[in-house]
């Protein structure tokens, strides 16, 4: 007969708790002092307990696999893209994601010596058009049959302010690569751009109902065609928040692609964000990506693609790629995060996160819904407005050093110069160019004050 080791104890109820601790409060005001309120308007309270969820069941989040470490490869010289990629992959890279200046590229020769039978890997495109992706379907199964192609022209749409040609072509040129007859291990999908809502200062509600919407659109041209989605999601520094987002995301997909009569691969792949990055104490930031690919595997993401430390001031370079890799690696190698599946199930707190966030970003996704759909509110610049309005709310809290990055607003080293350590310009400047909408910009939060210390190096940028 096994032992009973906690019979002993009593159970404690939630109302137990609270009482306990309002005794010892000593008459100070508990919703006051203890409970927060964070900027999706979710009231945090100090403990959360089994109670809190006897009236409905937690549906499963299912997660696919094991996550795989991922880095992205921007093709320009077909040939030394292929030899960064064997490099990566010498380095512990598991997946590729290949950024294509078109499709119609040499795929034997940017493929060579890769084992894309045992490696995924995933193409995307910077620019594509219909003759193009007649090349594609058209190129023999053994120089393309073992990738797969990702396209968003939504995403192109919302982040350059332009189609890749048309509304009407580029939905066709969509339809046309998703029905081109593909393997059961490489499928051609519609990669949905969400990174982008968190990179320009949305909150987690925006940055969720924003992918359901952005994917909507899809489900309502292709509908059943749509057998795996991609989205792309930037996790930021609010720890536990982060790891409810991804189980949040997964859920609303389930939920979404159901009222459709389908059943979808969804696979998300995270970055670190952009935006809490900063250019001075630039070291810190291998700390934040460190903690914000921790929040994305707990979450149940199932590709990471780390951020370079250095990106806003350096160009691509082997130590600093090296570097983001070996950080993904330590977690997978050293920190055991490949060997539990689906860690935060269960735990009273991100349960409650990941049920608050989807049930606000849910009724968000319904309001965007009713009033003409995402692209409506891309049209008529409502989507830009309402993140302008959370980007400024949050830029504010970080101007009066409620929201701290370290180096920047907060225990900063005064003799630090980074001026001659330039090799790209590291603030947003919007291309002039005619676009259809006005773009959708990414910016990090301590830009001004970089670009006020770096004056005082004596630096003439813009």
């Amino acid at each position: 007969m096994k032992q009973k080791l906690f019979d002993d104890f009593k159970k404690v109820s939630a109302k137990a708790w609270k009482q306990n601790i309002q005794y010892e409060l000593k008459g100070a005001d508990y919703n006051q002092n203890l409970v927060w309120e964070s900027p999706e308007g979710i009231k945090v309270k100090p403990f959360y307990h089994a109670d809190d969820f006897q009236d409905h069941a937690h549906p499963v989040i299912e997660k696919q696999g094991p996550w795989k470490i991922t880095q992205h490869i921007p093709v320009g010289d077909i040939p030394t893209a292929n030899q960064n990629v064997l490099k990566a992959l010498k380095g512990g890279a598991e997946t590729i994601v290949f950024t294509l200046p078109s499709a119609a590229i040499d795929y034997k020769l940017l493929l060579a010596n890769i084992d894309t039978q045992n490696i995924p890997i995933r193409c995307e495109f910077k620019n594509v058009s219909t003759a193009d992706i007649e090349k594609l379907v058209d190129s023999t199964s053994a120089e393309t049959g073992g990738i797969s192609f990702q396209i968003d022209p939504i995403g192109q749409l919302a982040r350059t302010g332009n189609w890749f040609t048309n509304m009407a072509e580029d939905l066709q040129l969509t339809h046309t690569l998703l029905q081109t007859p593909t393997s059961k291990e490489h499928k051609t999908c519609i990669s949905i751009d969400a990174a982008l809502y968190q990179n320009a200062g949305g909150t987690m509600v925006q940055q969720l109902a924003y992918a359901l919407a952005h994917a909507n659109e899809y489900l309502n041209w292709f509908g059943s065609s749509m057998e795996t989605i991609t989205f792309k999601v930037a996790v930021g520094s609010n720890y536990f928040f982060e790891i409810a987002k991804i189980r949040a995301l997964r859920r609303l997909w389930k939920l979404l692609s159901a009222e459709y009569g389908i059943v979808s691969d969804c696979q998300i792949e995270a970055v670190p964000s952009k935006r809490n990055k900063t250019l001075y104490d630039y070291n810190m930031n291998m700390i934040r990506t460190t903690t914000e690919c921790m929040a994305a595997i707990l979450g149940g993401t199932d590709r990471v693609c780390n951020l370079n430390y250095d990106f806003i001031y350096h160009k691509n370079n082997a130590f600093a790629e090296r570097i983001a890799r070996n950080q993904l690696l330590l977690l997978k190698e050293e920190s055991y995060f490949n060997k539990v599946q689906n860690p935060a199930a269960g735990a009273y707190y991100i349960e409650n996160l990941t049920d608050q966030l989807a049930e606000k970003a849910l009724l968000l996704f319904k309001d965007i819904e009713a009033n003409g759909g995402f692209l409506k509110q891309l049209k008529y610049h409502i989507v830009h407005k309402k993140l302008k309005e959370s980007a400024q709310k949050e830029q504010e809290r970080f101007n009066a050093s409620q929201e701290i990055l370290v180096g920047s607003n907060a225990y900063t080293n005064g003799n630090e110069n980074m001026k001659d350590q330039l090799e790209v310009h590291p603030f947003v400047t919007p291309r002039k160019v005619k676009t259809l909408i006005e773009p959708i910009l990414e910016r990090r939060l301590s830009e001004t004050l970089e670009k006020e210390r770096l004056k005082t190096e004596g630096w003439q940028g813009r």
